[in-house]
């Protein structure tokens, strides 16, 4: 068991920076003032606006759409330091396992890998986001293919990013907890001349928990510069690199063989045992990103905006891992173990371009958008399997059964390309091109509509380098949404809206293309949702929204020949959502959640028979975080999260058990420039689960851990 102990923070901090507007122009020569594009956002919970739901300056309320949005003030609160901590504060949002390597999600019960945007761009390579440079994470629920394209079935995360603006500052952070874990930040601003300014933010962070072996190591640096050309035209150009090395922990498996009438539960005994192999299971991730953007306003109410990305990245993964539950073998309690190594590089090159016209007619308001985006994403991905050199193998060396020890002992590995050892080599190239038009309507002070469609061309290029064969898939599809919104009274608006999405039968990853799947139609997501926006007060917002999602085209065998593949099955996802952000006094910030859901198969599928339940949605969830500032200099928060039970696979034989999970945290004031806060997870020492991959891949929850951090603004 790793020794505990309280690392030394020393490093740069910040008090808050004041959350400012992101699409901001800075004054130009000769300019006495700035132009806000977005406003309303707040130095708290709350933000009033947002682009990224319609792509264009729209206040929340007026977004027929349940978005929860978790701003800088509340991550810095909470000491997030992740995706999954983020999301534990989004009702309907759960975090799978990702094994290990990767942020995965669950949205009203589609999961996915590849659902991630950055500043409204794609951003769907697995590894694990930062929060460095993070301005706020939005999560907008249900199908957005009419602004995101492709995927995005249960809905899509978008990290809004920290750009330059036009005030001198330099601040940071720096932190530790009780396991070693550590991080120094900064955030440095530097205006060079009226209508020139950079920002730079960076990390070095060092990864440590209760986990056995469990250890790591992320370096990022994201330096921006923006500049104004005549207050009209604003230019921003930034690089990111990021280097992410860690150890790959799949968790614990089941206690025992689990079934439909017995679902098995998470092996106990074990919250630090290591199921791998210290120096093998590791993922190694490398990633240079170049964005630009171009914004110019060719009048108040004309504006043209242009946005492209280029990103290099490079991962290898390699992990031995449990495949088995626990059993008996010659008297002797074992788990099975199986490994492999999966190297993928990717360079993607994604251009979006979007024209917002305001004009009148009469008594009508419209917000015109039109715009196109085109990409290119090349991959090439290998699955190259390993082989034990003794003990207890099975399958030719292909797994192993250890015994149950702390720490288990696994025999040599050895990862073999050779013919008939399951040896995969892929090569990808996927294109796609997309127009799309919407509009935005507004009859009087009392009723908002939004229609929009878009058209996708996603062509998909698939070379399996071992067989020696060629896919290919060209979908041509429309996705509308429409919506309604009411406004009775002023702080209330009533919205119902109709949404599409679609996601080709290759997976979010491109790499399930065969002579099968290039015959088939995408899969298809339909979400239907009605929802109350009511802003109790100023600065305190409560929405509730109640949907159901049906995906179809899901592939199934045909009954009549089961060789044959159809797209007859089909999943329904349905529930409620209430959330609760801002501010009750100027003292009292709060972030409440609730959802009720269930997510079940309607139809069979290839995967499961009809009326099984989705894996890891929980009918239940709830959350509350609050933090009070007793005094100027004093502060206290609190925090509980709740989850029921779930099946970790849609075998729907083994459980995740609920679990409820207590936070605090203690802040305090030292001077106007440094402020420290204490913040201390699972504070009950609540032994827990806190997501799955698969029945034997489930990971258990930390014990209580204590943070420490500074933070420093000059």
């Amino acid at each position: 068991m790793r020794n505990l102990g309280i690392g030394t923070a020393l490093g740069f901090g910040l008090l808050t920076v004041p959350a400012m507007a992101q699409d901001q122009f800075l004054p130009g020569p000769g300019s006495t003032s700035q132009t806000i594009i977005v406003t309303g956002v707040r130095d708290g919970y709350q933000i009033d606006a947002t682009s990224t739901a319609t792509r264009t300056p729209t206040e929340l309320n007026d977004v027929p759409q349940a978005v929860s949005i978790i701003t800088e003030t509340q991550i810095d609160d909470q000491a997030m330091r992740s995706i999954a901590d983020v999301l534990r504060y989004v009702p309907g949002a759960v975090i799978s396992q990702g094994e290990g390597h990767r942020d995965q999600i669950i949205l009203r019960g589609n999961s996915s890998t590849a659902d991630f945007f950055v500043d409204g761009l794609r951003d769907d390579v697995q590894y694990y986001r930062g929060l460095y440079n993070a301005e706020r994470i939005e999560v907008l629920k249900g199908p957005n293919a009419m602004i995101f394209g492709r995927g995005g079935g249960g809905g899509v995360i978008n990290r809004v990013t920290k750009r330059p603006v036009a005030n001198a500052f330099i601040s940071g952070s720096g932190s530790a907890d009780t396991y070693g874990a550590w991080y120094v930040d900064a955030d440095i601003s530097q205006p060079l001349s009226e209508s020139v300014s950079t920002r730079m933010n960076a990390v070095y962070e060092e990864f440590r928990n209760n986990r056995d072996f469990y250890d790591g190591r992320r370096v990022a640096i994201n330096p921006t510069v923006a500049l104004s050309l005549g207050g009209a035209t604003r230019i921003d150009l930034g690089f990111e690199y990021n280097s992410d090395k860690r150890t790959i922990d799949r968790g614990v498996p089941s206690a025992v063989q689990g079934s439909l009438t017995s679902p098995s539960r998470p092996l106990t005994g074990a919250r630090d045992t290591f199921f791998g192999v210290p120096g093998f299971n590791v993922s190694d991730f490398e990633a240079k990103v170049l964005n630009g953007r171009v914004e110019h306003r060719f009048s108040d109410n004309l504006t043209l905006t242009s946005r492209v990305l280029y990103g290099d990245y490079d991962k290898l993964y390699r992990n031995a891992f449990p495949v088995t539950p626990v059993t008996s073998r010659g008297g002797v309690q074992s788990v099975g173990l199986e490994a492999y190594s999966d190297p993928t590089t990717r360079k993607n090159l994604l251009n979006q371009n979007d024209l917002v016209w305001r004009v009148t007619t009469g008594p009508v308001r419209h917000v015109l958008l039109a715009g196109f985006e085109i990409s290119d994403q090349r991959t090439r991905n290998q699955r190259i399997n390993g082989f034990f050199g003794g003990g207890d193998i099975v399958n030719g060396g292909r797994r192993v059964f250890v015994g149950l020890a702390d720490p288990i002992t696994v025999p040599p590995v050895t990862l073999r390309t050779t013919p008939n050892t399951g040896y995969r080599s892929i090569r990808t190239n996927a294109d796609a091109a997309a127009f799309y038009v919407q509009d935005q309507i507004s009859i009087g002070d009392h009723v908002d509509l939004i229609g929009g469609v878009r058209r996708d061309r996603f062509t998909l290029n698939v070379d399996d380098l071992v067989a020696g064969q060629s896919y290919r898939r060209t979908d041509t599809l429309w996705s509308p949404r429409v919506g309604v919104v009411l406004k009775p009274v002023q702080p209330v608006s009533i919205y119902a809206s109709y949404s599409r999405s679609f996601l080709p039968q290759s997976g979010d990853q491109f790499s399930s293309l065969d002579v099968t799947s290039a015959a088939l139609e995408p899969e298809r997501f339909d979400n239907y949702e009605l929802g109350l926006k009511w802003d109790i007060r100023p600065t305190l917002n409560l929405t509730a929204a109640i949907y159901q999602l049906d995906r179809t085209n899901t592939r199934a065998a045909d009954p009549n020949d089961p060789a044959r593949t159809v797209l007859t099955g089909a999943q329904r996802s349905k529930g409620l959502e209430f959330g609760l952000s801002g501010a009750i006094t100027p003292q009292w910030q709060i972030s409440a959640g609730y959802a009720l859901q269930d997510a079940t198969i309607r139809k069979t599928t290839s995967a499961a028979p009809a009326g099984r339940e989705v894996p890891l949605v929980p009918k239940q969830q709830a959350s509350l975080w609050t933090r009070y500032d007793l005094t100027p200099r004093l502060g206290a928060g609190a925090g509980v999260y709740h989850q029921s039970k779930s099946f970790t696979s849609i075998s729907n034989t083994a459980i995740l058990p609920a679990f409820t999970r207590v936070d605090a945290a203690a802040f305090f004031k030292l001077t106007p420039q440094i402020e420290a806060q204490i913040n201390v997870e699972n504070l009950l020492n609540s032994d827990y689960f806190s997501s799955a991959y698969n029945d034997n891949n489930i990971m258990p929850g930390a014990p209580t851990t204590v943070r420490a951090t500074v933070r420093m603004r000059l």
